[in-house]
C-alpha cells in the first residue's frame, strides 16, 4: 500500500533523504530509445544542471546524485532551520525565480512597496511563510524538477503528456551508516550498469564532478567546498499582472499552488549551488560526516566489485567500513539491492529500533539485513 508522503519524510527523525524517480513506462526517455534509435543523452545534463540549480534556491543540499538514461538518484540534506534567517525580501526573491507570485508579492518587489496598505504587506508576510515552508519541503523541490524537465522534453518532442512516473520514491537516511550506503549506492549505479569502469568516467553523476574538482584551480575548489549560504540570488524584475480567473481566490491558489513555473529561458539562468561538503571526523563544519579522502576509497574499491564484467574483490576493507562497524561482505552483497532490501527506510538495528518505538511500530522492514550489514560479524 502507498504511504502518505508525510510519513516518509519526516524531519524530526532525519534531514537526510534517498529520492528516485523513473521516466514513465521506465522508457529510456534521457538516453538511446532502443525502439527509434533517438539519443535523448543530452537530458541527462538537463536534469543534472537543474538538481543543483534548484539547491541553490531551497534551503536543500545535495550529497550524491546518479542521473541515468531512464530514472535519476539524489541523496539530499534538508535544512529546516536555513529559511528562518533569510529576511522577507529574501525569501520572496527565492520564490520569484521560480514563479510570479500573486500581484501583492511582485509590487512588494517593485518601486510600488511603499504605496502598500498595511493589510497587503501582512498578506505579503502571510506569504513569506507560506514560501519558507516551501523551500525546504522535498515535495516541492522535486516537484518543480520533475515538472521542468518533463515541459522541456515534451516541448523537444511535440507532444504532451507524463514524463515521470507517479510519486517519486524516498528512503529516510537515520544514521552516518545509511547516509554511506545510499550514496556510494547512487554513485555507482553507472559502474554497477555496466556503462562506466570507474567512478571518474561515471557521466552525469556526484563522484565524477566531486573527482574532476579535484583537478581545478584553488578557486574552484574553494567554491566546491563552501557553506551553501549566502546564496547570491539575482534580482529579477516583476513579472507582468496575472489577471485571476474568475471562481479561482482561495488561499492556495493565491499562495502559488496553481501558477506555472517561469519559462526555461528564466530557470536557465539561476546559478548552481555547490555540493554538500565532506568534513573531517573533528570537524564541527557543516556537511557530509566523514572524509572525501575515506569516501573515495571506499566507492573506488567498491567500484572493483560491482562491476557486472569485471568482478573483483576486496583485499583490504576501506577504511570507513571498519570506522563504522560495517560487514564488508555482506555490505558488498547488497550493494546493489539498496532501494528493494531497506524498503522507506534505512538505518542500524538501533537507530530502526528507536524509530519503531516512536511510531508505534512492532518491526520495521529491512531490520533483518540492516543486523548483517550494519553490524561487524565475528571472525
Amino acid at each position: 500500500m502507498t504511504q502518505p508522503r508525510a510519513s516518509q519524510i519526516s524531519l524530526e527523525d532525519t534531514p537526510w533523504y534517498h529520492v528516485v524517480t523513473r521516466c514513465v513506462r521506465r522508457a529510456f526517455l534521457c538516453g538511446n530509445d532502443p525502439a527509434t534509435g533517438t539519443s535523448y543523452a543530452h537530458r541527462r545534463g538537463w536534469i543534472e544542471d537543474r538538481i543543483l540549480s534548484l539547491a541553490s534556491i531551497f534551503a536543500i543540499d545535495i550529497a550524491a546524485y546518479a542521473v541515468m538514461s531512464n530514472h535519476y538518484h539524489v541523496v539530499l540534506r534538508v535544512d529546516a532551520s536555513r529559511p528562518q534567517t533569510w529576511t522577507l525580501e529574501q525569501t520572496l526573491k527565492r520564490w520569484t525565480q521560480l514563479f510570479a507570485g500573486p500581484i501583492t508579492v511582485q509590487r512588494y518587489l517593485s518601486d510600488e512597496r511603499p504605496k502598500m496598505s498595511a493589510a497587503e504587506l501582512a498578506e505579503v508576510e502571510e506569504l513569506a511563510e507560506t514560501y519558507r515552508a516551501r523551500l525546504h519541503d522535498v515535495s516541492w523541490f522535486m516537484r518543480v524538477l520533475n515538472e521542468s524537465i518533463a515541459r522541456q522534453a515534451n516541448r523537444e518532442d511535440g507532444v504532451k503528456g507524463r514524463f515521470w512516473e507517479g510519486r517519486f520514491k524516498s528512503q529516510a537516511l537515520l544514521d552516518d551508516q545509511a547516509l554511506l550506503a545510499a550514496m556510494s549506492y547512487v554513485d555507482l549505479n553507472p559502474v554497477r550498469a555496466g556503462i562506466a569502469d570507474t567512478p571518474a568516467q561515471s557521466n552525469h553523476t556526484s563522484i565524477a564532478r566531486r573527482i574532476r574538482n579535484i583537478a581545478h584551480t584553488n578557486t574552484e575548489k574553494d567554491r566546491e567546498t563552501a557553506p551553501p549560504d549566502p546564496v547570491h540570488i539575482q534580482a529579477l524584475p516583476p513579472a507582468p499582472a496575472i489577471p485571476v480567473p474568475m471562481g479561482i481566490g482561495s488561499r492556495e491558489d493565491h499562495a502559488g499552488y496553481n501558477q506555472p513555473l517561469h519559462p526555461e529561458s528564466s530557470l536557465r539562468t539561476i546559478p548552481q549551488a555547490p555540493l554538500l561538503p565532506f568534513i573531517t571526523e573533528n570537524s564541527m563544519e557543516y556537511g557530509i560526516p566523514f572524509s572525501f579522502e575515506d569516501y573515495l576509497e571506499l566507492t573506488q574499491t567498491l567500484g572493483q566489485c560491482v562491476h557486472p564484467f569485471k568482478p573483483g574483490y576486496i583485499p583490504t576493507p576501506p577504511k570507513l567500513l571498519v570506522r563504522l562497524c560495517m560487514d564488508p561482505d555482506q555490505f558488498m552483497q547488497h550493494a546493489g539491492h539498496l532501494l528493494n532490501t531497506f524498503g522507506p527506510v534505512i538505518g542500524t538495528p538501533e537507530t530502526l529500533a528507536a524509530l519503531a518505538r516512536r511510531r508505534r511500530c512492532q518491526r520495521m522492514r529491512g531490520i533483518a539485513i540492516s543486523r548483517q550489514v550494519f553490524t561487524k560479524q565475528a571472525a
